[in-house]
């Protein structure tokens, strides 16, 4: 299987989200995460809407490499995003669940 048809899987993302979760809770000065949730909910939610028009421009110009480097950057922030709103990304994989 190819490294462009391997499905990331619930557990792996759930990994991740561990991982934000443990770097939110180091110093600042040794940790982006932590800077980045210790200014607050406003310039989290401002980082990924970057990220995400990031991401949108370059699928708009056909850049498949900073399609997948945005994409990466957008679920990161997305990860942030939900640690600072006290939101499992289990809790959104049931929504979609629900949705499917």
């Amino acid at each position: 299987m190819s490294k462009a048809t391997r499905a990331v899987s619930a557990d792996f993302l759930l990994e991740l989200e561990a991982v934000v979760r443990s770097r939110a809770e180091a110093a600042p000065e040794n940790s982006y995460t932590a800077r980045l949730l210790g200014a607050g909910p406003r310039r989290v939610a401002q980082k990924f809407g970057e990220e995400s028009v990031e991401l949108a421009l370059a699928a708009a110009c056909g850049d498949r490499k900073g399609v997948r480097a945005e994409a990466a950057d957008v679920i990161y922030h997305l990860l942030v995003l939900l640690e600072g709103s006290g939101v499992a990304l289990a809790d959104v994989l049931d929504e979609l669940r629900s949705r499917r």
